[in-house]
């Protein structure tokens, strides 16, 4: 396994770029620690799929260097960085059986037969599809020729890093969950470096120990699920992560206040820099119904089981509130509370309010 470093790293598409719109990917400079488990978070177009073509060799970068534990592999071929992909049709032989298609990856490399029978049986018990193996692949239902693709990049255990490109599009919802939960536990057990590209939050939140959320071609935070659930450092992750998203606000600066619909806002700390176009930012778990607070109408109650979604309107402004239970109905006129240790300000998009904690 490996330790995966990019430095200022951008690519263009077009022959002579010129502005940083001509870019699919800006300035990148990131590391990837060794036997870590990663997720590129972002929307379709973001450029995730193209920092992963980039990383695999698939595609040469415009400018910058990747390096694996140090050795830079820009320049080298895909099978000269020795990595594993799983792409997001499975790739399998449907002539082949389940055992002949795990077995391939190590057979085309001249591993021994004792230890081919060896690495195969273990992946199959990993993958829970042992009693499989001799059923040729045409007959696998997709979740199951998925498992096969995964096996299929987990079964050799030289690679520097395995690599996840939507692995999940084509399996049904209800059995998302059962392969989430299996490659969680999978990396827990082999400690490969893992890559794990997708555009679904709970893929990336339920995968990763750190994920890279994406933007028009730029890293806009990276952290734990928990990090950016609570502190996002950029509204589009705010927005992005959490159901329903963050509440982005808008609101001015007067006279060292903060005011959101000309009512002062208590925020989490000392407010950073100056000019722009502020916003707060606030996550609906933390706004309440309150006897005092920002007056607000009621446009929508929605039970969603274990607690409702209240979308108020203040002025123009729309405003959701996650509370356990509600006694309001449509129309009701009602008062927000901001919890304040969670109210943010941001600044042309970015958090410009110093943390609780900080001194």
């Amino acid at each position: 396994m490996a330790k995966i470093s990019l430095s200022n790293l951008r690519h263009s598409y077009m022959p002579d770029p010129t502005g940083p719109e001509d870019y699919a990917l800006k300035k990148i400079d990131l590391d990837w620690q060794n036997g870590g488990a990663y997720a590129l978070l972002g929307p379709s177009g973001c450029g995730k799929s193209t920092l992963l073509n980039i990383i695999s060799g698939l595609l040469h970068p415009s400018e910058g260097r990747i390096l694996f534990d140090d050795r830079d592999v820009t320049d080298l071929p895909p099978d000269q960085r020795n990595i594993a992909q799983v792409f997001q049709f499975p790739v399998i032989y449907d002539t082949m059986t389940v055992r002949e298609n795990l077995a391939f990856p190590l057979r085309n490399r001249g591993v021994a037969e004792a230890k081919i029978a060896e690495r195969v049986a273990e992946i199959a018990a990993m993958l829970e599809v042992e009693g499989m193996l001799d059923i040729r692949a045409a007959h696998l239902s997709p979740d199951n020729k998925q498992k096969i693709s995964m096996g299929r990049g987990l079964v050799r255990d030289d690679v520097n890093v395995i690599m996840f490109d939507e692995p999940l599009t084509v399996i049904d919802p209800h059995l998302k969950w059962k392969l989430r939960s299996k490659l969680k536990e999978l990396h827990q057990r082999v400690k490969a470096t893992m890559i794990y590209v997708t555009h679904d939050q709970t893929e990336a939140l339920t995968f990763a120990d750190q994920v890279v959320v994406m933007q028009d071609g730029e890293i806009v935070q990276i952290g734990s699920p928990v990090e950016l659930f609570e502190r996002p450092q950029h509204t589009f992750v705010g927005h992005f992560i959490g159901s329903p998203g963050m509440n982005i606000l808008p609101a001015t600066q007067e006279e060292g206040q903060v005011l959101f619909n000309g009512q002062p806002v208590a925020l989490e700390g000392a407010v950073t820099g100056e000019g722009g176009t502020t916003e707060l930012g606030i996550r609906p778990e933390f706004v309440a119904l309150a006897d005092d607070g920002v007056p607000a109408r009621v446009r929508k109650v929605s039970d969603v089981g274990r607690h409702a979604v209240v979308d108020a309107m203040v002025g123009d402004t729309p405003v959701k509130a996650v509370v356990d239970h509600v006694d309001v109905e449509q129309g009701a006129e009602v008062h927000l509370a901001f919890r304040p240790d969670q109210t943010r300000l941001y600044r042309d998009g970015w958090i410009a309010t110093e943390a609780a904690h900080a001194k």
